[in-house]
């Protein structure tokens, strides 16, 4: 599994990471197997959040015996400094470690967001505050607006950004282009959501991966074209969505991974047309 650095923390991350929501309502034995089989892939980067389920329960002691060869992220939802603290030493906790390498201010979508989270008594006071204390090492952010996102890069000298990099989004929103690059421009590290999500589900469709809010890629050959396009981007990493199956295809692809070519691109963003992206930029 090829290894590619984080911004300008130094770090090396697996060019897929593993998303705690394969492991949300799995056994712990299930669990177990799955942090197993994707250690022994490569795979060094692994995110989860409070948000997922039971996740860091069945997370945490699955991950206990590779802690010390692996990059773990976690997030909060709080917005304020208090509740911010309390949910990082739960999550700490629940995951069986002492420290974490990334953590980061989740789903910020909206001005009201940026406002709580990074005015005085904010969740930001806490993550600065956790650094200072060793329990976590790099801080940063996940995002749904394009806006948000560049507004928060401009606030402060976060180390990465977690955010929707995708064919769909890029071609049919515009949606997407302008994080990378004000990343890049700044050194943040760039991580990637919904590399393999292909548009909203169609009202009645039959919801074959539950934990996917909108409707992934399974087709081997379209997931192997979307994935190796946000992996072609200036990029660190992408999470595949929470299913296992989904997880073993996108590891697949990044073992013999390939950068696209302009036909291949071409010929994803015609499979495009006509599709509803799940995000898009404000009006």
């Amino acid at each position: 599994m090829q290894k590619r650095a984080l911004g300008s923390t130094g770090e090396m991350l697996s060019i897929i990471g593993f998303g705690g929501i394969v492991v949300t309502d799995v056994t712990t034995e299930e669990a177990a197997s799955a942090v197993a089989e994707a250690v022994d892939r490569g795979i060094n980067y692994f995110d989860v959040a409070p948000s997922y389920g039971n996740a860091e329960k069945r997370l945490g002691p699955a991950l206990e015996p590779y802690r010390d060869q692996v990059f773990l992220a976690c997030k909060t939802g709080k917005r304020d400094k208090a509740s911010a603290a309390e949910e990082l030493r739960q999550s700490l906790s629940r995951l069986k470690t002492d420290h974490f390498d990334l953590y980061q201010l989740h789903a910020m979508t909206s001005e009201e967001d940026f406002e709580k989270a990074m005015g005085p008594g904010g969740a930001l006071e806490a993550f600065v505050e956790a650094r200072e204390q060793g329990l976590v090492r790099y801080l940063g952010f996940s995002a749904h607006s394009a806006e948000t996102a560049c507004r928060l890069m401009d606030a402060f000298d976060f180390d990465s950004v977690l955010f929707p990099v995708n064919y769909v989004l890029y071609s049919q929103a515009g949606f997407g282009p302008q994080v990378v690059a004000k990343a890049e421009e700044k050194g943040v590290g760039r991580l990637c959501l919904k590399a393999m999500a292909r548009t909203n589900w169609t009202e009645g469709a039959e919801r074959h991966h539950s934990k996917c809010w909108y409707e992934p890629i399974t087709d081997p050959e379209e997931a192997a074209l979307a994935l190796r396009f946000t992996l072609s981007r200036p990029v660190t990493a992408a999470v595949p969505p929470g299913h296992r199956d989904l997880f073993r295809l996108a590891c697949d692809v990044a073992e013999r991974f390939t950068p696209i070519t302009q036909e291949e691109t071409e010929e994803l963003f015609r499979r495009a047309q006509g599709l509803n992206p799940i995000f898009r930029l404000a009006a």
